[in-house]
């Protein structure tokens, strides 16, 4: 029997999977799910990739193998996020970063020292403004970007994607002019005298994305690079990956084939057009590369945002009367889209804000399902943040899955009362309502819109506060997760939601040895530590891809 102490192993990241015996993890406190039920353990023994057993202290003496001392470190199953965006994560690393920043004129002076560091770049482009975290609370314009950047094009998406503002340049080079329409889905804002203001709602994007150079197959695999590092520091294992094209889709293989994928990718092939002809092609593919990879799912959009008031509801904005939203497509058009993908054997994961799109997505996961019956596709809605009480059971009916973002309730807290309502926000984050029910809640974070680390959402799942405790006991605090379902929403329900509960989830016997070492007990600390908690170690299928400085 090899005996090593200490954390020699671990710290210096010994690839275990290399020996021909087990390796046993002794003197850990394990958290994981065994049929369903949250149980401890102090010894984890895997082999060449897949769990053999977790239980006491005499695993150590039932089977021979290489011997870790863990150090009595919190150790969970590695974390799933539900829904992110990982090119979109890896492309904000190589471009201006907004997020996050309270105020226009500090978001001015990032971009214009961005502009200044990088004089080589053609156009200066990034993500992450907010203009509700501002004290003016409203849309920013051209002008304001001519004042720091006005000799190159400038195009800056919204945190949440939904929304762009670009400055003079940019919308010459777009062709924008006042006869320039609203497309099917968009909307350009403009002024009293009808001319753009310099931001574009959803469709409209489009105007000026068409002329945004696009980017080197060089920077497209940084990108990743810079995403999956990013995910395995955060002790994300798996991913779902919310919107793939075929350019994606062949890269991620690229890197499974050359041993370069640490962190599992359930691809949502992006709309149901030709995407999704060219790669459902062959069918689903359930799994590729010893599970790294999957194909078998598609994601369809019905509205566009809250904060940007592009989400579709039911009746207008309370804080802008005029306004419902914006449906993306009209029933019809929803219902082909819906019955297409599920007709070949896909998943239907949709994008549903508002009361009114969560209605569309519900009437046409019906409508295929009365076409080509349930088929246990397992379809999902995408974010389902505010949905009209009467359309909540519908979910279970209809065994729609609810992917939801923790996060965006923190996030949205200040102003989404605003937008909807006292009435309507009860339907709204609605995540015990949901799971009350028996519809599986499937938990992500939405990165880039939000910040990747999964222990912000847990933390807001649990506590439905900011990072500095507000509101008190917590925003609508009856939605709140336990601890113990907000983990499984994180690891075993975000399995199942992409049909990978046998394999994933836990780490139960023959599934991937995926796991975390955390500097915390999850369970044991404070409230207020959950979004402190820091990632020590990350392990895919037994091999360490992650170690703290």
């Amino acid at each position: 029997m090899y005996k090593y102490f200490g954390l020699i192993l671990l710290f210096f990241g010994v690839n275990c999977s290399q020996y021909s015996e087990p390796t046993i993890l002794k003197n850990i406190n394990g958290y994981t799910f065994s049929d369903g039920e949250l149980i401890t353990f102090s010894t984890l023994v895997f082999k060449d990739g897949k769990v053999i057993s977790v239980g006491d202290e005499s695993l150590s003496e039932q089977h021979n193998g290489v011997e870790i001392d863990g150090g009595g470190k919190t150790l969970l199953p590695g974390l799933i996020d539900a829904h992110g965006h990982v090119m979109g994560l890896g492309v904000q690393e190589l471009q201006v970063n907004l997020s996050g920043i309270t105020s226009l004129e500090e978001t001015l002076e990032t971009i214009g020292d961005y502009a200044e560091a990088n004089p080589d770049l053609e156009w200066i482009l990034g993500r992450g403004w907010n203009q509700t975290l501002w004290p003016e609370n409203e849309f920013p314009t051209a002008e304001d970007l001519d004042g720091v950047v006005e000799d190159r094009p400038v195009w800056l998406s919204r945190v949440d994607g939904h929304a762009a503002w670009g400055n003079s340049l940019a919308m010459q080079l777009g062709g924008i002019s006042k006869d320039t329409p609203d497309p099917q889905g968009g909307k350009i804002l403009r002024d009293n005298r009808g001319n753009a203001t310099g931001i574009f709602i959803d469709a409209a994007e489009g105007y000026i994305q068409s002329v945004v150079p696009e980017m080197t197959e060089t920077e497209y695999a940084l990108a990743l690079e810079k995403a999956l590092e990013q995910m395995a520091k955060m002790g994300i294992t798996s991913v779902h990956d919310a919107g793939v094209g075929v350019d994606a889709w062949n890269l991620y293989k690229n890197f499974a084939d050359n041993g370069k994928m640490s962190t599992r990718i359930y691809a949502m092939i992006s709309g149901a057009g030709e995407t999704f002809d060219q790669l459902s092609q062959n069918g689903p593919i359930k799994s590729y590369a010893n599970d790294l990879l999957a194909l078998r799912s598609v994601k369809l959009y019905s509205d566009g945002a809250l904060g940007s008031r592009g989400a579709a509801l039911l009746a207008p904005y309370s804080d802008d009367p005029g306004n419902s939203g914006l449906l993306f497509v009209e029933q019809d058009e929803m219902n082909a889209m819906v019955s297409k993908v599920t007709g070949k054997g896909f998943q239907a994961n949709i994008h549903a804000i508002g009361d009114a799109g969560n209605r569309q997505v519900l009437d046409a996961i019906e409508f295929a399902q009365n076409e080509y019956g349930d088929q246990g596709l397992r379809n999902r809605i995408e974010h389902a943040q505010i949905v009209s009480l009467e359309d909540i059971p519908r979910f279970k009916e209809l065994n729609v899955i609810a992917s939801m973002q923790p996060t965006h309730a923190t996030s949205d807290k200040n102003m989404a009362i605003t937008r909807v309502g006292l009435v309507r926000i009860l339907g709204g984050y609605a995540w015990q309502k949901f799971l009350q029910q028996g519809t599986v809640v499937a938990a992500g974070s939405d990165f880039p819109v939000e910040h990747s680390n999964p222990f912000y959402g847990l933390y807001a799942a649990v506590t439905r506060t900011d990072h500095d405790g507000n509101p008190t006991g917590g925003w609508y605090p009856e939605e709140s997760l336990t601890r113990e379902q907000a983990l499984r929403a994180f690891t075993l329900d975000a399995a199942y939601a992409a049909h990978q509960e046998e394999i994933l989830g836990s780490l139960e016997p023959g599934k991937w040895a995926d796991f975390i070492i955390i500097d915390q007990d999850y369970f044991e600390a404070d409230d207020s530590q959950i979004w402190k908690i820091n990632v020590l170690e990350t392990w895919l299928a037994g091999e360490q891809v992650f170690k703290a400085e």
